[in-house]
């Protein structure tokens, strides 16, 4: 791959894991906080409805085009030997697909799915909603810190 082409890649990762870190941790610090201050069915209702509207077009790229970029720059990194370049892109790219990726497919999504299936109305989905919120926004934490560290190994792997 030439230098170009590697620098673009490098400099798209860093923006793709920066921006989603910045998603997902606002998510944790503040946002899951404020659904589980208001009344259980309001709160519940709510995150349902992101769950929804946060599969657009754009989050899409942004999220799995990062883990696209980034196995492309582990590649690159792969073929090119085991130098510290190299191994900090390929670390990198193991946090953000494991971490981010990974962590989302396995544990974020299938809880998701659950309370898209609960009622915010009735004493079950009140009680799941309480799991929720603490389940939910340690996985999302483990997905903000990931991709922060994802972002961090690539911004220092150009120097």
């Amino acid at each position: 791959m030439n230098d170009k082409l590697n620098l673009t890649l490098n400099i798209s990762a860093i923006l793709g894991t920066g921006l989603v870190a910045g998603v997902f941790l606002a998510f944790s610090s503040f946002i899951m906080e404020a659904l589980g201050r208001v009344p259980p069915p309001a709160g519940m209702a709510v995150m349902q409805e992101i769950n929804i509207t946060v599969i657009t077009p754009l989050f899409m790229i942004i999220l799995f085009g990062t883990a696209i970029v980034c196995m492309l720059l582990s590649i690159n990194a792969f073929l090119g030997g085991f130098g510290w370049h190299n191994l900090l892109l390929l670390v990198a790219m193991a946090f953000y697909v494991l971490g981010v990726i990974g962590v989302t497919l396995v544990c974020n999504v299938p809880l998701n799915d659950e309370l898209a299936a609960a009622s915010p109305i009735n004493e079950t989905g009140i009680a799941l909603w309480s799991r929720y919120l603490t389940n939910w926004t340690f996985w999302n934490t483990v997905r903000g810190l990931a991709s922060c560290a994802a972002c961090a190994l690539f911004a220092f792997a150009l120097r």
